[in-house]
């Protein structure tokens, strides 16, 4: 009897500790912009409806990596591309990128990461489009060790620079983050935002409030190793509507998934995933209006991702 009670212990004492937060993943705290993350995926990725998009990625033999990005879009027939190339400097810490788009701005990004003390990253940031003679400056700081995640980002303007800050506080699985912009030239806090959170390895939990008027909510639990889940749900101070919706991303086999969502407009996303060969997936998705069926309107989208 006394075995059986031990064992039943055992069991019960080992359950309870898988529900329990992961320490090595919690012990650094994801930066605010990647708060609710997980449930945010399910509701984005997979999805491309109105556009015909194509995304090479290629590595020369010296590192350098390049990414072209290219999609046009149904409705308006417009066509917009960006071309990046990255090389990184791996025993230095440094990363220099260089961007270009169709809208003929030109941007250039040095970062330096754990090199001044471990865990602080630094970027300078400008860009430059030819056509208008517009600059823009931006220095980015970001430092993140055990239970805490900083950031510090200035851009430089010529009426005055815009400070944008954030915190987040991570212990045992609940998180806590803090998120402002001070604007000097109105000087005036322009944005306060707050967020928290409680997270394990398979269930995450997501609450934020932007400027005290609107409220945001979200859960992602991954039900399965093929089966991951998201609801979220927002609404606005003074507007009685709440806008909500449910996502949902199933693992076929390991080269393909499905993906569905819904919103309380009873606007229907599906969307396939395949990878057709190492370095080639197909997306296929479409978007439909559930209350305007007939209508017509509908949205399809195609999307190719090459890397080699």
């Amino acid at each position: 009897r006394r075995s059986s009670d031990l064992l039943h212990f055992a069991l019960q004492s080992q359950r309870l500790f898988d529900l329990r937060p992961d320490r090595d993943t919690m012990a650094i705290p994801p930066s605010y912009a990647d708060l609710g993350k997980s449930a945010r995926d399910i509701f984005n990725k997979g999805y491309g409806s109105g556009l015909v998009k194509l995304d090479v990625k290629t590595k020369s033999a010296s590192g350098v990596e390049f990414t072209t990005a290219g999609s046009s879009n149904t409705d308006t027939g417009k066509v917009n591309g960006s071309l990046e190339t990255k090389y990184k400097w791996s025993e230095y810490g440094l990363t220099f990128t260089e961007k270009w788009n169709t809208d003929n701005t030109l941007g250039t990004e040095i970062t330096i990461e754990d090199q001044i003390t471990k865990g602080l990253k630094l970027t300078f940031d400008t860009t430059f489009s030819p056509n208008t003679g517009k600059k823009s400056a931006k220095v980015k700081t970001a430092y993140k060790r055990d239970f805490v995640n900083l950031g510090c980002d200035v851009d430089f303007d010529f009426a005055g620079p815009a400070i944008h800050g954030s915190a987040v506080l991570g212990y045992e699985g609940w998180l806590a983050g803090y998120q402002m912009t001070f604007d000097s030239a109105k000087s005036k806090m322009t944005k306060s935002n707050f967020a928290v959170g409680y997270k394990t390895g398979d269930f995450q939990l997501h609450t934020n409030v932007n400027n005290g008027s609107e409220f945001g909510g979200s859960i992602y639990q991954k039900v399965n190793d093929k089966l991951d889940t998201a609801v979220n749900l927002a609404w606005t101070a003074g507007n009685n509507c709440t806008r909500f919706g449910v996502s949902a991303k199933y693992q076929l086999d390991p080269t393909a998934s499905i993906s569905a969502k819904v919103n309380n407009a009873s606007v229907i996303g599906v969307g396939y995933t395949q990878t057709l060969r190492p370095g080639v997936k197909l997306t296929l998705s479409a978007l439909v209006d559930g209350k305007n069926f007939n209508a017509g309107g509908h949205k399809l989208g195609l999307g190719l991702e090459l890397e080699a």
